[in-house]
């Protein structure tokens, strides 16, 4: 992207005195992006114009319908702007700043993660597995899916089908029988070779004709293998091809709902009820509906279906390509539905056609996925509305008033190794999985669980213990959960104390007999006036069931953070005692190998295929690992 350097207006004015007059006098008429400020210096929008002096010199010349626009463009007190070469440069930038500044008055469509796929490797026989992450040639990927259930699915339909490995490389090629998969009809067991390289590179054309959405020419072929088995009488075999198609054809009629209008299309329909707003995305892939995943955007203020369209495409399509058609149902003008082709185009490196008036077929996708955004609006309400009985119920419990910020930590670790804080956010109504922090404790006596509470208390708070007037704002939890009885609670009020955050209010969630859930004990810090007490809640309290939930998030997301750090650490350890090992030739040997249990299942002969292992080197290696 090729952009000039930011003209700027420094204001340290109120929004009253702001004269925009002087900044739109030099705006050129050229595509780029705008940053409104407000009196302290905080990006309050950013927009994107194809004519920067118009788009900006709009909102000072006219009244504004929208209220929203009124009470922003009354805050302004200052302007930056950048001019970028075309439309879909500015596209891009805009999507860039919108992320990295969340300004308060733009829609903002927060998706934590990535897409999966399904990566076909580049190996001899190769492996079908679900994936994320940047693609890399020459592996193959198919998506993406809507969520991890749906390859998960898929996978699981074409290993009984093709039976296709999914076994990791280090195992494949380390094993001397059949594993479990191949005895379960799973897998063809290409490791051992009961299935010649041919027949099993024509199982793998066959899985991704079918992701391809050339399912036809899938089954045509299977059933004229079948029918010349059974020509040969080979009736066992004829079988075989027999289930394989009828599981075929249960995946195309049960999974999928098949379309001839668009191949590989988005559907994105926008719908608001009860004042929330939902964007669903339908994704059909090959002509096969792949599942919907809708969208409920924050900093929504008095908005419509084209801001709403407007800045889903934006954010969304900045960081994934799109299909060949999108269908939305808009009023955009033409010269607006040209300037997003290009952007669509551009994105996915080939031509994109937008759909704004769909017809027939086309139409009825896009009804079916607005009625799925009224489904999900639906849950939502309900979730919340239970999230929110809950709140007021742990309010009542608590004696307390205007508890909506919950913070939680728990320690995981295995006899001392590798010892993990978590922190679970929840908030709004909601856990802010965005929110959570994993916190890697160093340098205590293993197996101290009191020292990893202190360090993890100490590195969450230290910076709102810190933070000035002038500091950008960090969240101050209302209430502090701290799975553990009292010794864990008293070195939180210990560590809260030093930190002069002694009002935050402190609740332990001890466990109860033999650790039974349900049984658990509150356990509240000294708050105020109020003495150290313990509390059993019944079981069907709602606020003991949002406490359960909170504390339950904690637990899994710490496991989680240890077991990775554990898989890491264990990983490597044993080659970092190996000399002659270092950082280069330990990840070159995890690499050919896949792990430490591939380079302790490798050869000699093995090992000194890896680039910078001599044989003495390998034999050392060998010897130091067996």
């Amino acid at each position: 992207m090729t952009a000039s350097p930011d003209s700027s207006t420094a204001s340290n004015q109120s929004p009253a005195a702001f004269d925009p007059k002087p900044i739109l006098a030099e705006l050129p008429n050229l595509p780029g992006v705008y940053r409104m400020r407000n009196a302290a210096g905080e990006v309050i929008y950013v927009g994107k114009a194809r004519d920067l002096k118009k788009r900006v010199s709009s909102y000072f010349v006219r009244e504004h319908s929208s209220p929203r626009t009124a009470i922003m463009v009354a805050q302004i007190a200052g302007i930056d702007t950048t001019v970028v070469g075309t439309e879909a440069e500015a596209l891009i930038l805009e999507n860039n700043l919108i992320k990295s500044l969340s300004p308060r008055y733009n829609v903002l469509f927060r998706d934590d993660k990535s897409y999966p796929y399904i990566m076909l490797t580049a190996r001899e026989y190769p492996q079908i597995r679900f994936y994320r992450g940047s693609q890399i040639k020459p592996n193959r990927y198919f998506g993406p899916f809507p969520s991890s259930w749906a390859v998960r699915d898929t996978i699981n339909h074409l290993q009984k089908v093709f039976k296709l490995r999914t076994c990791d490389d280090s195992v494949f090629a380390h094993r001397s029988r059949p594993c479990l998969q191949h005895q379960i009809g799973r897998c063809s067991a290409p490791c051992v070779g009961m299935i010649s390289r041919a027949d099993y590179i024509r199982d793998i054309t066959n899985a991704t004709m079918f992701l391809d959405g050339k399912e036809n020419a899938v089954v045509a072929d299977i059933t004229q293998k079948m029918e010349a088995a059974a020509e040969q009488m080979q009736y066992e075999l004829a079988a075989r091809y027999r289930d394989q198609v009828r599981v075929l054809q249960q995946v195309l009629t049960k999974q999928f709902v098949e379309t001839s209008a668009e191949r590989d299309a988005d559907i994105i329909a926008v719908l608001e009820s009860s004042g929330t707003w939902c964007v669903n995305l339908a994704m059909v892939r090959g002509g096969r509906h792949l599942g919907d995943k809708p969208f409920f955007p924050a900093n929504v203020h008095d908005p419509d279906k084209t801001s709403m369209l407007d800045g889903f495409i934006t954010q969304h399509y900045a960081g994934q390509a799109p299909p060949a058609s999108v269908i939305i149902e808009s009023s955009f003008d033409a010269s607006t539905v040209e300037e997003w082709q290009a952007f669509l185009s551009g994105q996915a490196g080939k031509q994109v056609r937008l759909v704004t008036r769909p017809l027939g077929e086309a139409k009825q996708w896009l009804t079916m996925a607005a009625k799925n955004a009224h489904f999900a609006i639906a849950r939502r309400l309900a979730d919340r509305a239970s999230q929110e009985a809950k709140l007021r119920s742990l309010n009542e419990v608590l004696g307390m008033e205007g508890i909506e910020r919950i913070e939680c930590f728990d320690i995981s670790h295995t006899m001392g190794e590798a010892t993990v804080a978590s922190c679970v956010v929840f908030d709004g109504g909601a856990m802010q999985s965005g929110q959570y922090r994993t916190y890697n404790i160093t340098g205590i006596t293993p197996g101290d669980d009191y020292a990893a509470m202190r360090e993890a208390l100490h590195k969450r708070y230290k910076k709102l213990a810190e933070q000035n007037e002038d500091d950008a704002p960090v969240a101050r939890p209302d209430l502090v959960l701290i799975d553990g009885g009292k010794g864990q609670l008293g070195v939180a009020e210990e560590v809260m104390s030093e930190l002069g955050l002694a009002d935050i209010m402190l609740i332990g969630v001890a466990k109860g007999e033999d650790r039974k859930p349900g049984l658990e004990t509150l356990i509240f810090g000294m708050h105020g006036q109020r003495p150290r007490e313990e509390l059993n809640l019944p079981k069907d309290t709602p606020g003991f069931h949002l406490v359960q939930q909170i504390r339950d998030e904690a637990h899994r997301f710490a496991i989680t953070g240890h077991r990775s750090r554990r898989g890491k650490a264990r990983k490597t350890s044993r080659l970092e005692d190996v000399k002659g090992v270092g950082p280069k030739r330990r990840k070159a040997l995890i690499q050919q190998f896949g792990g430490l249990q591939g380079v302790m299942n490798a050869t000699i002969d093995d090992l000194t295929r890896v680039d910078g292992i001599s044989r003495e080197l390998a034999e050392q290696i060998y010897n130091e690992l067996h």
